[in-house]
């Protein structure tokens, strides 16, 4: 067998075990910018939804995406269980393991719009809905050979295709489930409800970052020329360049050096240079990822200022900011390395990408949003709701739905003298 084909592939394994471990980011950074009392549910709904996408993507999800069919969806490769070697080289198991793990993440985004609030049953019911009806379209019109690969729409990695679609799908949960309790006041103003762990967030900031490395550099799908160091390069420069960003302009406008808003900074760079990172030039990385590092703090103040409660910052970081990351192809992708549509308008294309960027970009966004807000909206009628009771939800969701806490030593028991922390 080929030296290079089995590298390929072994390397494709190694990304797609990175890409895994980004759930455990998640689950801190989650943990962390929410309160004690949710912890444990965060941490588990988390490792049971992945069970969740992975069952219903073997069985539908990825022949939805890359099955034959038409220019909006596919229809074969059902019950995924092919051995033999694809396209790109790699075996096809290996290549549905890969693809397995981005929609896992997207659901794990869209998730951050139920924060503290939502009950387990909405969790299950939409993990399903969301990994059938929602992601695979947008990932079929943009990898799987649909309507907006024709047009040559640039994604390397899933700006779009998993970031923004998670994000539009968190809005909509958003917007239906309504703010926390306390979160707003009568007056209009805000009140700041505080993650109960910054140094879990920062560590799982750090992870995701690390993790982002089989998100971008192992969208390569091999090892033969090295490409994948490059990409690992802009990568590591946007991501820097967010948090420097992000710092900055937090502090030139507080006069503090928030630290979730440099975490979120970072992350920021991260999502931006996702769908640029094999097309770019490495100066470009660096504009890219501060750009989105600015782009995150004014985005948080907005969405926050339009009572729109967003615990994990899931619009902000992902949506937000992964619309500059997909529209920054249509500026800055080159002529040698525009594999895939045509150069940017530094470059000499003209506005042409530029275009086909803001097309992917309107058409996945509404179609993300509209389909989980209609979910929804069914989901809550039929359910007699998403959300928790008033009682429950200041309980917290740990006893409420899982019945006891993620930190069971540090909450004051019935019939004790212990202290609370």
């Amino acid at each position: 067998m080929d030296e290079i084909f089995l590298m390929n592939n072994l390397w494709i394994v190694i990304c797609t075990v990175l890409v895994l471990f980004m759930q455990g980011g998640f689950i801190l950074l989650e943990a962390g910018s929410t309160r004690m009392k949710n912890a444990g549910h965060i941490a588990g709904k988390t490792v049971f939804t992945i069970g969740i996408v992975s069952i219903v993507f073997w069985a539908v999800g990825y022949g939805l995406i890359y099955g034959e069919g038409n220019a909006f969806i596919g229809f074969s490769n059902f019950f995924y269980g092919d051995a033999t070697t694809i396209g790109e080289g790699l075996a096809g198991s290996v290549d549905f393991f890969f693809q397995l793990a981005f929609a896992a993440i997207a659901m794990t985004i869209a998730f951050g719009g139920f924060a503290e609030r939502a009950k387990l049953s909405a969790y299950v019911i939409f993990a399903v809905l969301f990994s059938i009806l929602v992601y695979p379209v947008i990932a079929h019109w943009i990898w799987g050979g649909g309507w907006l690969a024709e047009h040559g729409k640039q994604d390397f990695a899933g700006s779009t295709v998993v970031h923004l679609t998670g994000a539009m799908a968190a809005f909509a949960a958003t917007i239906i489930l309504k703010p926390r309790i306390g979160k707003y006041n009568k007056d209009g103003s805000s009140n700041e409800i505080a993650g109960h762990n910054q140094v879990f967030t920062a560590l799982g900031v750090l992870i995701l970052w690390v993790g982002w490395f089989g998100f971008n550099a192992g969208s390569t799908f091999g090892v033969a020329d090295a490409f994948f160091g490059y990409v690992a390069l802009n990568t590591q420069l946007a991501a820097g360049a967010g948090a420097i960003g992000a710092m900055l302009v937090v502090w030139a406008v507080t006069g503090k050096a928030d630290v979730p808003t440099t975490l979120n900074g970072a992350l920021a760079g991260l999502v931006a240079i996702t769908a640029s990172c094999g097309f770019v030039e490495p100066w470009a990385a660096v504009i890219i990822g501060l750009i989105g590092g600015f782009i995150v703090f004014f985005s948080m103040k907005f969405f926050d200022k339009k009572k729109i409660d967003d615990p994990i910052f899931a619009l902000s970081v992902h949506g937000t900011v992964g619309v500059w990351g997909t529209l920054s192809n249509g500026l800055f992708a080159t002529t040698e390395l525009a594999t895939v549509g045509q150069a940017g308008l530094f470059y000499g294309g003209g506005f042409a990408q530029l275009g086909v960027q803001v097309l992917g970009v309107v058409s996945s966004g509404l179609y993300a949003f509209a389909v989980a807000f209609i979910i929804l909206k069914v989901m809550e009628k039929v359910m007699g709701g998403l959300r928790v009771s008033e009682e429950e939800e200041i309980i917290g969701l740990d006893l409420s739905e899982h019945g006891g806490y993620g930190y069971p030593e540090s909450i004051p028991q019935p019939n004790s003298n212990q202290t609370g922390a």
